[in-house]
This record gives structure tokens, sequence and C-alpha cells, in this order.
């Protein structure tokens, strides 16, 4: 009974303060576009080198997007003829960071681990994008169209308006990801109460070399948003699994999901998805491996 009641407790206080931070953030972004043109974002992505794989990466870390959203605006982005680079460091940054999961990687494990996830993300997103570039891989984009793409949002003149249309955006991203937010909070609650410690830090341990690389590979064939798998990964860590497993899962399974990668091959060539995918494997290894180190 106390088992259960704990897992109850956990459920209901993770997942309340989840919701909060999801709505609060998304408003407060959603009002920040408000205030910023869709021709202004393009101009700004249109910059070459460096400047627009910064920049690229940048848009993909503020804009809580889903891979439903991000495809359709790759599109747009590659239409616009915004370079490639800058282009697929938007699409790796995408999934992988924007302020509700910086938000709850802070809330729920930890400024130390925020930080160091946000930062290598951001920076493979930055030189993934250029290598790719250099590398001639534009050729792998397919000359598809896609229905439903980038559209101009119709500008609104009062404060009180832009304020409803961003809490209204926020609420359709909310909605739109519960099922999986209520699914990755019941298993994390499950994981917490019932999963016994011994067994997670024999499979994940910190002293089990591999567990990094196979929590990335374990994150493939799940759907999570980074904002799903955050609080099972929660109950993992309380458990004894190791952080940087926990980081690698968490990249793997928001970068490599099969669903976003059926998207990719729309607009991608075989061979290009294959490189993101590894590009992907690459950063969640590298990034659990640093957080274990530091």
């Amino acid at each position: 009974m106390n088992t259960f009641l704990d897992s109850l407790r956990f459920f209901f206080i993770i997942f309340a303060e989840l919701t909060l931070l999801f709505l609060a953030i998304s408003t407060l972004v959603g009002l920040i576009f408000e205030y910023v043109s869709d021709e202004k974002i393009r101009r700004w992505l249109s910059h070459k080198g460096w400047l627009g794989n910064f920049l690229g990466a940048g848009m993909g870390a503020v804009t809580p997007f889903c891979s439903c959203s991000t495809i359709p605006m790759t599109v747009g982005l590659l239409r616009a003829n915004v370079p490639f680079g800058a282009t697929m460091s938007f699409v790796l940054a995408s999934p992988l960071l924007n302020p509700i999961i910086l938000g709850m990687f802070f809330t729920l494990l930890g400024w130390k681990i925020c930080v160091i996830y946000g930062a290598v993300t951001f920076i493979a997103a930055m030189i993934s994008g250029a290598i790719l570039e250099s590398l001639g891989l534009a050729k792998y984009v397919k000359n598809v169209r896609i229905s439903g793409g980038h559209q101009e949002r119709e500008k609104l003149t009062t404060f009180r308006k832009k304020l409803k249309r961003a809490f209204g955006g926020a609420w359709a991203d909310f909605s739109s990801v519960l099922l999986y937010l209520v699914a990755g909070v019941a298993i994390g609650a499950l994981i917490y109460g019932y999963v016994p410690n011994d067994f997670v830090v024999r499979i994940a341990g910190p002293n089990n070399p591999f567990a990094i690389p196979v929590a990335a590979i374990i994150g493939i064939p799940l759907y999570v948003r980074a904002e799903t798998v955050i609080p099972i990964g929660l109950a993992l860590t309380q458990k004894g699994m190791n952080m940087g497993a926990v980081v690698a899962l968490i990249i793997g399974g928001a970068g490599m999901s099969i669903p976003e990668m059926s998207m990719l091959a729309s607009i991608f060539k075989t061979r290009l998805v294959v490189i993101f995918i590894f590009v992907v494997f690459l950063t969640a290894v590298l990034a659990g491996f640093l957080v274990n180190i530091i």
C-alpha cells in the first residue's frame, strides 16, 4: 500500500509541475514570437558560415516544436534558400532543445545537468550542421512539397490578443503531447514505486561501461519527445541509473524516434537520414559520457 501511495504521489506532483512549466514557458515563447515576423526569422537564418549554424541551432532551441511542426518548417527554410548547414543545425536542435526541455531538466534533474545537456546538444547541432554542409550533403535533399507547410501569421494589434493566441498555441501544443506526458509520468511513477534498485544498478549503473550507448539505442523504438522521457529519467536516477545513461536515453529517444525518422525520410534521401541518425547517436553518447565525467 505504501508503494502504491508513493507512486501515486510521484505521479501527481511531477505531472502538476510539468503541466505548469509547459504552459507557462510555451505561452512566453509564443508571446515573444508574436513580435518577431516570419520573414525576419528567415532573414536571420540566411547567414552563411558559423553564424548561420549558430542562428539555426538557436532557432531550434527556442521553438517548442515537435517533429510534425519541425519538418514543414524545415521544408519552408530550404525553399526560402536558407543555407543547408543552418537548416540542419535547426533540424538537429529542434527536437532536443527548447525552453520547456531545459526548464524540466533544471526543475527535475538540477542546474548542472541542465547546463551540460544544453551546451552539448547546442554545440553538436552547430558543428554537425557545418560538417554536413561542408561534405556536400545538400544534394541528398529530395525535391518535395509538403502541404500545410509554412504560413504567415495574421498580424494582431493588441497585447491581449497576442497573449490569447500565445496561450491558445501553448494549450494546443500541450494537448498534442498530453497523452505522451501522462504516459511518461505514469511509467516514471511505476519505476519509482515498483522497480528494485539493484536491478536498475545492475543494468545501467555506473559500473556498466555499455550503459550509455545501450541507453541511446533503446530510445530509438520509443516515440518520445524529450518532455515525455525526462520524468522516466528522474525515476531511473532515483533507482540508481547513472545520469549519463539517462541523458543518452533522452537524446536518443527524442532525436532518433521512428516517427521523426519516417518524416525526415519524406524530405531526405536514405543516405542523409542514416547520417542524421549517426550524428544524433554520437551526440547522445558524447553527452552521456561528459555528464558522467563532470
